[in-house]
């Protein structure tokens, strides 16, 4: 099959999740089938598309590869978007004409059996690429069920006062994602989700439509298990991991640093939390400076510091999806605790894989845990990380993930494709 791919940003090098995941989709389905790639690039980002070094692995996994640059849209745009725009916040973040020109020239060149879009920013280059090729299946691939991860921004936030209007802000993108959502997802051939709770999301607002689950996944390789020897972070060390302008991940990090950190603190002052990813928003700057918190930006391979640390924390309280945090941490047998959200999606056990604990108090008291037991010996945490190891080895490698997107391709095939006269 010849399928083109539609990504909200370069898949490679894989540096987050949304790359992470779309990197690995393509760079196996290229072993059979033909991928040619629409994305875009950051600012100040650059490809070179005659570039065969080995650093530009697109080039060697790809037919083609076109690009736009990133449009620029001001905080007042998206002002003025939020109160007259129909269409939600991330729907229209990308939205460029000469994008959608770059893609018309693609379009009129190559003929595709397949189409799929990655993410809501790019449903609107998906539902253009189906109406203008009527022969392509369009096959959204929703990274989040984004209307609910909107509303449990806003719920988390009308609890606050002072992010009354952040709260306001999720309440209209909610409206906004619903009907956008739904308009998109009815109009793809087959939905794609993460997790189950994805999947039973989005069947709500289109329980006609084909919608499987397609987890994400993690190349084993890079997790050496048991970890080769390296220099280790202090024995008190926690380790947090991700990109730190992501809503969820800031909520995360403000929460564990105001409401558990100092609970920990009191019975170990020697703690401290690591905060490891590119971007941290400007609601982190308070955190700077306060005793036992390093936010060390964006790092050229967080492996070390997973593996460094004590403990991973993932205290989310918004979100959606499975995490590629979480398989990290659990690929490199690392003792975990993590708030309810943080695993939704994955089948693991509270004392199993890790500790579950949604409060401060119990979540502080899990770490104090999993802290004394390695003060003693780590039975108990090297227990957790074996669990952790063979859960992610039984269900989370890529080969076995890949063969269910070609399950959902095929029965796409099989059934009529969807009459695209009033896109």
């Amino acid at each position: 099959m010849k399928i083109l791919f539609l990504t909200p940003q370069l898949p490679y090098p894989p540096r987050q999740g949304t790359t992470i995941r779309n990197f690995n989709l393509i760079r196996a389905l290229a072993q059979e089938h033909q991928i040619d790639l629409f994305s875009f690039l950051a600012p100040g980002e650059e490809f070179n598309a005659d570039d065969h070094t080995a650093e530009n692995r697109l080039r060697d996994i790809c037919g083609r590869v076109i690009t736009a640059p990133q449009p620029a849209r001001s905080a007042s745009r998206r002002i003025v978007d939020t109160l007259t725009a129909s269409r939600p916040d991330m729907g229209l973040r990308l939205e460029s004409p000469a994008a959608y020109a770059s893609l018309l020239a693609l379009l009129e060149e190559e003929t595709y059996d397949l189409v799929q879009a990655e993410g809501i920013e790019m449903a609107a280059y998906g539902l253009f690429a189906a109406a203008h090729q009527p022969q392509a299946r369009l096959i959204f691939d929703d990274h989040n069920a984004e209307y609910l991860l909107q509303q449990r921004s806003a719920l988390v936030d009308l609890g606050n006062p002072l992010r009354w209007p952040a709260a306001l802000y999720s309440l209209i993108q909610w409206a906004k994602l619903r009907r956008y959502e739904q308009m998109v997802c009815s109009r793809a051939e087959a939905v794609v989700a993460v997790s189950e709770p994805d999947r039973s999301a989005l069947v709500q607002l289109v329980p006609d439509r084909l919608v499987d689950v397609v987890p994400n996944g993690i190349d084993l390789d890079e997790y050496p298990f048991p970890p080769p020897p390296q220099p280790q972070a202090p024995p008190a060390t926690l380790v947090f991991t991700g990109k730190m302008d992501y809503r969820p991940n800031v909520d995360a990090i403000l929460w564990f640093a105001q409401q558990v950190l100092p609970r920990i603190q009191e019975q170990r002052p020697d703690v401290r939390l690591q905060v490891v990813g590119m971007n941290p928003h400007r609601r982190l700057e308070r955190l700077d400076g306060q005793s036992g918190i390093d936010l060390t930006g964006a790092v050229k391979d967080v492996q070390p510091y997973i593996y460094g640390a004590a403990v991973y924390v993932v205290p989310l309280r918004v979100g959606g999806g499975t995490r590629f945090k979480v398989l990290e941490a659990l690929a490199s047998g690392k003792p975990m605790v993590s708030t309810s959200l943080g695993i939704e999606g994955l089948n693991l056990q509270d004392g199993r894989e890790l500790l579950i604990a949604d409060e401060p108090e119990t979540f502080a008291d899990a770490v104090l845990l999993l802290l004394e037991d390695q003060a003693s010996g780590g039975k108990f945490c090297s227990e957790l990380g074996k669990a952790g190891r063979g859960f992610v080895e039984s269900q989370f490698a890529w080969e076995q993930i890949v063969p269910r997107l070609e399950r959902v391709y095929q029965a796409v095939l099989r059934q009529a494709p969807i009459p695209r006269a009033d896109w």
